[in-house]
């Protein structure tokens, strides 16, 4: 069982930046592949980045493709997602999701599918204005 707490959302303005946290509970995080999620009012819920549990291989969604970045830290059990030179469009709560556990075979695999990933967070408001 894992559990994930999202946290550094807020309200910012176009060009700003944002570090969004998810915090993992449970011994096995280093085992688990992670994603950020977003969902927009009125809209299905959209891949954004998704991380290995190695770190060696990163995925983005096309829309932050150089503007976000995800990464982790194990030792933390925590994920990041540094998002910058936000944009209206970016404005969504943002969930943190978790697969796995995976064995060492799947060291760089990285889930870019919701159905893929076993754990979610309860999500974070990011909101940009113009």
């Amino acid at each position: 069982q894992v559990q994930l707490v999202e946290s550094g959302g807020g309200l910012v303005q176009t060009g700003d930046s944002l570090r969004l946290s998810c915090a993992a509970s449970g011994r096995t995080f280093s085992t688990y592949a992670m994603g950020w999620f977003r969902q927009a009012p009125g809209k299905e819920r959209e891949f954004v980045a998704g991380i290995s549990w190695s770190g060696g291989v990163t995925y983005y969604g096309d829309s932050v493709k150089g503007r976000f970045t995800i990464s982790r830290d194990n030792a933390k059990n925590t994920v990041y997602l540094q998002m910058n030179s936000l944009k209206p469009e970016d404005t969504a709560v943002y969930f943190c999701a978790a697969a796995g556990p995976l064995s060492y075979n799947y060291r760089d695999y990285v889930a870019a599918a919701p159905r893929e990933y076993d754990y979610w967070g309860q999500g974070a408001q990011v909101t940009v204005s113009s």
